[in-house]
């Protein structure tokens, strides 16, 4: 198998052995296959293919054939770069070509410069190598190192490794570390070569930086493969030439070369350690058991020479190879050896010693090695291997005989040696620095090992340990100090063995005078004192000056308090406060003149570490400083001192400067921190410490920078110091309005010492900064060091971190003033201006702030400098214009992208998200989108900021940015337990980018590409992945949540706004359907061409049809935990409960005096800092009345409140992440279900089955309020379309044709599908928990699922038409979908769905009554719209008899003459009303329409008709006339006026109910109660009814026909009764016939429409109103035997309108012209549908504009659906017709009767000889008519046309 590629093989590794997590089962096979797989890369490390003249010959002929890819072809500029890079980098010509497709790959190399093209490749080159590197560096430090990995693992991995050592690796990388050096092309390069590649970011590096880089890997691998398996003899000696060979090269300034250089070292030191301490006594592989070798070698290494560095280096590995002599020398006389041999041996041992000792090797490893800075800043796991076996070393050497003879004789000649102390010396000058720079002879071999062996456990102080040798030798160096300078060592010693708890203990017991006679703490005590009293005589003798202070003790002192210093600090909390009580001896030499400054600084140093040891010994150290430290006296500005003054100033400016070294200003400033840091009293905002920070401020850190400085060192912690009192001061006191204004109100130029102390030093410091003065410049002067210098300086000095922490502490001052200086600007203006705007003055101080992000070697300055840059992108406009301008944006866009790289690339957790760069770089991101363009967002992302943003091309492989990091670590989404954060952010960050309209356009043109389609393929992957256990990672299960929901908005806004007009937005919306969906009916279609019969059809994800939205549903379908809190039972007998319950419902922030914060999210939690100081106050006033023990038990009862807090902010934020993600899922669900429904296959079955999820989800306990009612939103939206689909075209036909039985087949869901809906539906009503809003959208749906239940057919298409077209169609009666059978399952379903809700209709029947009577007005009316659906579906008067029983009916009559009964005032209480009143009606017309008879007579038997003779209907219009309210309020109500005139028809048509119930046969009694009632009613509302019946019929429109209809029924049906006609009903009628019997129907406007199906419709209505009229007539002429005159001018009686036959045979003309020309329609359309599959798509479109269906089709939609949609409209427009001609025959019969009633009365058939000639072509004309164009039996009409014809001719002939 061929080896993986580094990257791949470091991504394995990486996963599997740096995860947070233990690696899982697959991992920990994958790494062992990538391994033995990789061995061939390992064993030839860095080896490549040479160049080859047969290859050269192939790429010059421009045509290359890589491995598993096909012929390449290459242009001139390809083949010049391949053959460049095969010469300059020693590489195979073919092996040049496929990193030229590689960079190609990742870069796009298409319009680079051919020098650009090389440099990319060679960089890639250099890339895998690193990554080569790398992957076994890693291998090898997880071997060797204890990371907790699985032991059987490990040792899988170590025998790998062996077995590639066994190989030569070990001897590959030695020669590597050599070889990679040279100036050749598999080196460094020759000296013509390119000296430049480019790395991943884009950035020009250096190649020889590169080579050293990669030397520095190698050399820790060599280190680290000692451990692993020692190198052989032939390793050793390679190993030591090279390390003389750097030795010789190295260079102070060159850290890399340093740490090189270390590497071989160590990897000696290993070697030999490892040897001398192995027990493999009998292995001969052992470089010890080679007495050749050991011969050899051991000439080599006693060799001196007179290079001092080499000879170092070589007295280090001289050491080492004494303790292995020493050790093997052991195991030789174990063995008996010969006697000879073993003195030889011992002369080999002491011969080295003594060269050790008298070159003081002890020496040169502690300064120019362990103390180095490259030994520092190397990586932490190596120099804990290093300073691991240094300590072996040391202990091997401390603890054998023989050395222990050695260091007794050295020890010896040190206390014998003259006191070093002669002349005076700089306390900074400590035993470190070289005898030729003080003047002094070079440390004593003894002193240097006692410095070295402290320099090691101050590294790693674990290490003391049980470590009983160290703690012997320490008892034996302790002993008989003749020599200050072994003292001082000594107590160096001690001071570094105290740095922990344990080693503080056994040092305090050491010093306490049992163990040594003259070095304890009496000792120190003592001495001070001493000198005190000596000093007080002194000034007490008047003498002229105090006595010198000897150097020797003053170093002695300091060494004591050192170790004093360490002891407090390090020591047990509680025994450490009484180990010395008295500590008033510290501070008496303070305030004495003769005391050396470096004394009074390491007294200090000592007095800080009591000041945390008690609250009482802090407020004791302040009066002790006040009594004998020396004061700091603040001067007034303008003023001078008379006298001069010994105070801290003086120190400071005559006797610290002129030495150039302020140990004394240090420890002060130190001390007086760390006190003030101690304070809790803050009331007073600082006003107390006002003269310290004016000595900080003005003497201090003024002239800072104009200093001279002795050590560099000292500088930086000067300013360290005076920074710390600049950041406490701004962060301990507030700034308030109060502050400002009196600040503002004196500050006048006075010079009072009151005025001084009037003063904040906050305020005083905003102000500095906001006006430039000496604290900003000096601040910014150390910023303006630049990152460049600061990464120099930390690697190559020793005060590098010093000057980190400087400028670390520096960003941090300008964040705490820029959060504080827009208040201040406010008042101040114009002398101090805002922050930024100081800072725009010079632009580079913007990009000194702005650059440090790139340094990556303290995360927190990449963090201030990330948060300095928000800020100020939210305040200057114009940051990016000045990054360009500056030419840093470049630079600014690599160093952002690179951090956030290495953030994503990182193992490491941070627990802390605020201090998390990743997540500050995406938050940045985020914000500024919305900001004005061009802004930060669009620079760091790569937009195009020199043009429109919105026409920006973007291209992440051709640019470095965030952009493209961002894109590639969503692509893998690897690393999800460390990343969740970043990944959930950076979808955040997308979204939001397709959500603005500038960034839209490129982003969602960038993502709809191919390359980017895996987003859709994550909701397969990672979307539907289960969630990890709230107990196990809470945190990452809310991020992954958030994640999701992210993931879901982006493809649910790329559904909504993509045009899928344009080819590549088409293929990426059917990629994010067929991924999230399922198959797209499209996807489906191509994946078929290709396949063949009964192979299923896969995506991906698998199965196409597996839909990924049902699992996404489960994934966030789980209960959510109790956020509810139960108090201690403690707190409630206190009444303390009742305080934090209203602590808790303050919903204030902590800035405003609340307990909350917002999150990053947005979430608002608990500030657990604020509500522990509110719980500390409570506690603090209950205490007095407690006795101790309850003080216990509030403390804990407290304790659990807090913990309490942090789970409520844990589960609030997974309550909202569960809801962003539901509602995440129910936007991609609706957007594709209404948006690009169109787009997929099989839709019913998926709008069920999302149905069937959401409905079930929300009866599930689990779900709360708020999803459900998420859930039943979707719910809706799915019904909705699901109705839709019913009657859209139904896809999967192989043909274009359409036939009739498309419009009943298989859309309907099936009735048991449908009953599982309504079930799982009542379910979801009847849920414990629940509220009316949730229930509104619930009784929608459930009115929603009547409605698809009760019309199987197209309402619009009458059963007629569909029977007649399905017998059109059948050939056979075997056919089983017919017309009879969807009806009958109708029906079926229909009493399945009644059954159901029959059996919780109790409780459904309570409940929708509870919110019908108690509900809010749009909660009654969406129940009473329940109510009547319930009614529509009702068996044997079950729910009738429900709602009497509750007096729901009354209570609707009521509610409704009330509502009627009321002035037409315009009121907000009418609006909301209105609705409720309207579902009310729909209501009672459902009872009387459903029930018939009996539900008018039910309703009738409660008063129904009086309650709505009641009504005020014409209240409104009868005001109308007389009103004088302007035409502004007239159209300002016009809306109201609408909705209370539309009342008038629900009354109308409730009232044309009641007329059903007048027996025709008792119709005459005068007693008849329902007439009468009917009659009063039309009496009650005559302005009504006169208004309705005077309308003007050819202006009417849709309503108010409908109302005229309504009007004229119930008249025709009661009005006859009445005798007088006082309301003038009557000539309505008659006036109302005589405008409409004669009229021209087609002439009329409301038939003259546009759309001709509202044509038809319109004229079917107005022929119902001649028959309501007609009817009328009939009965007058049948029951009331009235007579009508024959011609319109025989009826002027007293000026009224009568009925004559002229308008009865005028009407029955146009029955007879409308018959004749509807049935030849309905013919034709029949005819059309039959033959639609025959006509072209242009005539299919016609027909669709015909009737106004344009809006149902788009350009995109076939042939099929087109003819769909015209056969649904033919059909609709032949039923009309179908429904008119059955009313023109009633008409017509009505009409024939009334004319033969009138021809057999003799007294009027004598004078009807003209009419009859005039009503013969008539009658003629309808004997004509054909039965089979009207499709009705004509035999009695004509039978009826007949004897009328005959009656007309009998007339005639008299």
């Amino acid at each position: 198998m061929p080896p993986p590629q580094p990257r791949e093989l470091l991504a394995v590794i990486e996963a599997a052995l740096l995860g947070p997590a233990p690696p899982s089962p697959g991992q920990r096979v994958e790494l062992l296959h990538a391994v033995r797989d990789a061995a061939p890369a390992f064993r030839g490390l860095l080896s490549y293919p040479g160049p080859k003249a047969s290859d050269r010959t192939q790429v010059e002929a421009k045509e290359v054939r890589l491995p598993d890819m096909p012929p390449i072809t290459l242009d001139d500029t390809d083949v010049q770069t391949a053959l460049k890079l095969s010469d300059e980098l020693n590489l195979n010509e073919i092996e040049c070509v496929r990193l030229l497709v590689s960079a190609n790959r990742e870069w796009v190399l298409y319009g680079r410069e051919p020098l650009e093209i090389y440099r990319l490749a060679a960089g890639l080159w250099y890339m895998e190598r690193r990554d080569l590197i790398t992957s076994l560096y890693i291998l090898l430090r997880s071997v060797v190192l204890d990371q907790g990995l699985d032991a059987d693992l490990m040792y899988e991995i170590q025998n790998q490794m062996e077995a590639l050592f066994s190989d030569g690796l070990q001897q590959r990388m030695i020669t590597l570390v050599k070889e990679l050096n040279r100036e050749e092309p598999s080196g460094i390069g020759r000296p013509s070569s390119e000296r430049y590649v480019l790395d991943f970011r884009g950035a020009l590096v250096e190649r020889r930086a590169i080579v050293s880089r990669e030397r520095l890997s190698l050399s820790h691998c060599l280190a680290l493969s000692a451990l692993v398996k020692l190198m052989g003899p032939k390793e050793i000696k390679d190993a030591f030439a090279i390390l003389k060979d750097c030795a010789a090269e190295v260079n102070e300034n060159t850290s890399v070369e340093l740490q090189i250089t270390y590497g071989v070292l160590f990897s000696l030191v290993i070697t030999f350690v490892s040897d001398a301490l192995s027990t493999s006594h009998e292995k001969a592989s052992l470089p010890s058991s080679d007495s050749s070798f050991r011969h050899e070698f051991h000439e080599l290494v006693t060799r001196t020479c007179n290079n001092t560095t080499v000879e170092g280096f070589v007295g280090v590995v001289r050491l080492a190879w004494t303790v292995l002599l020493m050790l093997t020398q052991d195991r030789s006389s174990a063995r008996d050896s010969i006697i000879n041999a073993s003195s030889t041996l011992m002369t080999d041992i002491w011969s080295c010693m003594d060269i050790i000792c008298r070159q003081n090797a002890f020496e040169f490893l502690r300064e120019r090695v362990i103390q180095t800075a490259a030994y520092q800043n190397d990586d932490d796991d190596i120099v804990y291997m290093y300073t691991g076996y240094a300590h072996k070393l040391m202990m091997c050497f401390l603890s054998h005989p023989t050395s222990k003879d050695k260091i007794k004789e050295i020890k010896e000649k040190a206390m014998n040696a003259l006191s070093p102390y002669v002349q005076a010396r700089d306390h900074r000058e400590d035993s470190s620095i070289s005898g030729e720079q003080t003047g002094q002879p070079v440390n004593q071999p003894f002193v240097s090992l006692l410095e070295l062996v402290g320099e090691i456990y101050q590294k790693e102080p674990e290490l003391v340990h049980g470590n009983e040798e160290l703690w012997t030798f320490v008892i034996y160096a302790g002993e008989d100090h003749t020599n200050t300078q072994t003292l001082v060592a000594f107590l160096g010693l001690l001071s570094t063995l105290a740095s922990n708890e344990v080693g503080a203990a056994k040092v305090y017991e050491l010093l306490q005078g049992k163990i040594y006679r003259s070095v304890g703490w009496n000792t120190l005590f003592d001495c001070l004192s001493i000198y005190e009293e000596k000093f007080k005589k002194s000034i007490q003798s008047s003498a002229s000056m105090l006595p010198d202070f000897p150097e020797g003790d003053a170093q002695a002192l300091v060494a004591y308090l050192a170790v004093l210093r360490k002891v407090v600090e390090n020591g047990n909390p509680a025994e450490r406060r009484k180990w010395f009580p008295d500590i008033e001896p510290l501070f008496k030499l303070l305030s004495y003149e003769n005391v050396p400054p470096y004394l009074k600084g390491a007294l200090r140093n000592a007095i800080t570490a009591f000041i945390k040891v008690s609250p009482l010994l802090k407020d004791a150290i302040w009066s002790y400083l006040e009594q004998y430290d020396l004061p700091v006296v603040t001067v007034p500005p303008g003023q001078h001192m008379a006298t001069q003054v010994y105070d801290m100033r003086f120190e400071l400016n005559e006797v610290e400067a002129r030495r150039e070294s302020y140990p004394s200003t240090i420890s002060f400033l130190n001390l007086v921190n760390a006190l003030i840091a101690e304070e809790r009293n803050i009331s007073d905002k600082g006003r107390r410490f006002m003269g310290i920070f004016k000595f900080v401020y003005e003497d201090v850190f003024g002239p800072f920078p104009q200093r001279a400085y002795a050590d560099p060192r000292e500088k930086w912690e000067l300013a360290l110091a005076c920074l710390e009192h600049f950041r406490m001061v701004l962060r301990m006191y507030d700034i308030k309005d109060d502050d400002i204004y009196a600040a503002f109100n004196t500050s006048g130029p006075s010079t009072s010492h009151a005025s001084i102390e009037r003063q904040l030093p906050v305020l005083e410091l905003v102000k500095d900064f906001m006006c430039g003065k000496v604290a900003f410049r000096n601040i910014m002067n150390i910023v303006l060091v630049g990152v460049d210098t600061l990464i120099n300086e930390r690697a190559t000095q020793t005060y590098g971190i010093l000057l980190e922490k400087t400028v670390h502490i520096s960003l941090e001052i300008f964040i705490l003033v820029m959060e504080r200086d827009l208040v201040l600007a406010d008042v101040y203006r114009p002398v101090y201006q805002p922050l930024d705007v100081v800072l725009s003055q010079n632009h580079r101080q913007i990009v000194a702030l702005l650059e440090f992000v790139r340094y990556d070697y303290l995360p927190q300055i990449q963090q201030c400098s990330i948060k300095i840059m928000g800020i100020l992108s939210s305040r200057i406009v114009g940051l990016v214009q000045l990054l360009l301008k500056e030419d840093a944006a470049k630079s600014v866009i690599e160093d952002y992208a690179a951090c956030l790289e290495f953030r994503f690339d990182d193992f490491q957790v941070i627990e802390n998200t605020k201090d998390d760069v990743g997540v500050l770089i995406l938050q940045l991101l985020i914000d500024n989108i919305s900001r004005p363009a061009p802004n930060m967002t669009h620079l760091l992302l790569k937009f195009d900021v020199n043009g429109p943003i919105e026409r920006t091309v973007l291209k992440p492989k051709s640019h470095y940015s965030c952009l493209k990091i961002i894109l590639d670590n969503l692509e893998k989404v690897a690393k999800t337990d460390i990343n969740a954060l970043l990944h959930e952010f950076s979808f955040q960050l997308l979204y939001e980018l397709c959500l603005d309209p500038l960034t839209c356009g490129p982003v969602m043109d960038l993502l709809s590409t191919t390359k980017y389609q895996f987003f859709s393929k994550h909701v397969g992957t990672i979307a539907v992945s289960p969630l990890p256990k709230r107990n196990n990672n809470q945190a990452l299960r809310i991020s992954m949540l958030h994640e999701r929901a992210w993931l879901l908005k982006m493809l649910a806004l790329a559904l909504h706004v993509s045009d899928i007009s344009s080819s590549v937005y088409r293929e990426a919306c059917l990629a994010i359907l067929s991924d999230t969906f399922g198959h797209c009916a499209e996807t489906m279609k191509s994946a078929t061409i290709f396949q063949s019969p009964g192979t299923p059809v896969y995506t991906s994800n698998g199965p196409m049809h597996r839909n990924k939205v049902l699992d996404l549903l489960e994934v966030v379908q789980f209960r959510c935990p109790d956020t509810s809190m139960k108090y201690p039972q403690l707190l409630s007998n206190l009444n303390v409960e009742s305080k934090i319950e209203e602590i808790l419902r303050n919903s204030a922030t902590s800035e405003f005096g609340g307990v909350y914060y917002f999150s990053e999210r947005g979430d608002r939690l608990i500030d657990l800092d604020a509500f522990h100081q509110k719980l500390l106050q409570m506690s603090q006033e209950l205490n007095p009345q407690l006795s101790e023990s309850e003080k216990g038990e509030l403390k804990e009862s407290f304790h659990h409140i807090l913990k309490w807090a942090w789970k409520y902010n844990k589960n609030l934020e997974e309550q909202a992440a569960q809801l962003h993600m539901l509602t995440s899922w129910s936007q991609i669900v609706e957007v594709a279900v209404s948006r690009r429904m169109s787009l997929l296959d099989d839709r019913s079955q998926l709008l069920f089955e999302l149905l069937d999820a959401s409905l079930g989800a929300t009866s599930s306990p689990d779900c709360s309020v708020k999803m459900s009612y998420i859930l039943t939103n979707v719910a809706l939206t799915c019904m909705a379309k699901l109705r839709d689909e019913r009657f859209i075209c139904p896809t999967g036909a192989d043909s274009d044709a359409v036939t009739c039985l498309d419009i009943i087949s298989a859309k309907q869901l099936s009735n048991a599908a449908c009953n599982s809906l309504l079930f799982k539906l009542i379910m979801a009503i009847l849920r414990s928990e629940s509220s009316e809003h949730l229930r509104r959208r619930q009784y929608a749906l459930l009115l929603s699922y009547f409605q698809y239940c009760g019309s199987v057919l197209d309402s619009d298409v009458p059963p007629s038409v569909i029977r007649f077209l399905l017998l059109e169609e059948q050939e056979g009666d075997d056919d089983e979908l017919t017309l009879q059978k969807v009806l009958k399952e109708q029906s079926e379903l229909a009493r399945s769905n009644f059954a159901i809700i029959r059996k919780e209709a109790q409780a459904v029947i309570d409940l929708v009554t509870k919110d019908a009577i108690h509900g809010s007005e749009a909660g009654k009316a969406i129940s009473f719209y329940v109510l009547d659906s319930l009614i529509s579906i009702d068996h044997d008067k079950f729910f009738l008899n429900q709602l009497q029983s509750r007096g729901i009916l009354r209570s609707c009559l009521s509610d409704v003459s009330n509502y009627l009964s009321k002035d037409m005032s315009f009121s907000s209480e009418f609006s909301q009303r209105f609705c409720t009143v309207d579902s009310q009606f729909s209501l009672l017309l459902r009872i009387s329409h459903h029930y018939g008879k009996h539900g008018s007579q039910i309703l009738l038997s409660m008063g129904a008709l009086q309650n709505l003779s009641s009504c005020n209907l014409i209240g409104y219009q009868k005001k109308q006339g007389n009103s004088k309210l302007s035409s502004n309020v007239v159209k300002e109500r016009a809306g109201e006026v609408d909705k209370k005139r539309s009342l008038t028809a629900p009354v109308l048509r409730i009232v044309t109910s009641f007329t059903s119930l007048v027996d025709s046969d008792d119709f005459l009694e005068v007693k008849n109660k329902v007439v009468r009632e009917i009659v009063d009613f039309a009496k009650h509302h005559q302005f009504i009814f006169n208004s309705i019946l005077r309308e003007n019929i050819s202006g009417a429109n849709a309503f108010t026909l409908e109302q005229l209809n309504m009007a004229v029924s119930i008249l025709s049906k009661v009005w006859a009764y009445e005798e007088d006609d006082e309301c003038s009903y009557v000539q309505d009628l008659f006036s109302l016939m005589h405008s409409l019997f004669s009229l021209d129907f087609g002439s009329l406007n409301v038939i003259q429409s546009p759309n001709m199906i509202e044509n038809q419709k319109s004229e079917l209505v107005l022929f119902g109103l001649c028959f309501g009229l007609l009817s009328y007539l009939y009965f007058l002429a049948t029951k009331k035997n009235m007579r009508f005159e024959i011609s319109y001018g025989d009826n002027s009686e007293r000026g009224q309108q009568q009925p004559t036959l002229q308008m009865v045979s005028d009407l029955l003309n146009s029955v007879t012209l409308a018959l004749e020309r509807v049935g030849e329609e309905k013919y034709l359309l029949l005819n059309k549908v039959r033959d639609l599959n025959e006509l072209s798509r242009k005539e299919v479109d016609e027909i669709i504009k015909v009737c106004m269906k344009q809006d149902c089709i788009s350009p995109n939609d076939n042939i099929r659906k087109r003819r769909y949609i015209a056969m649904i409209d033919l059909c609709c427009m032949a039923g009309n017709r179908d429904q008119l001609i059955t009313l023109l025959l009633q008409v017509g019969e009505c009409a024939i009767t009334i004319l033969l009633v009138h021809f057999h009365d003799e007294s009027c058939a004598k004078d009807m000889s003209s009419f009859s000639d005039e009503l013969l072509p008539i009658l003629e004309r309808l004997e004509h008519l054909k039965e089979d164009k009207v499709g009705r039996n004509l035999k009695l009409f004509h039978r009826s046309v007949t004897t009328l014809k005959e009656l007309a001719v009998r007339s005639m002939s008299l």
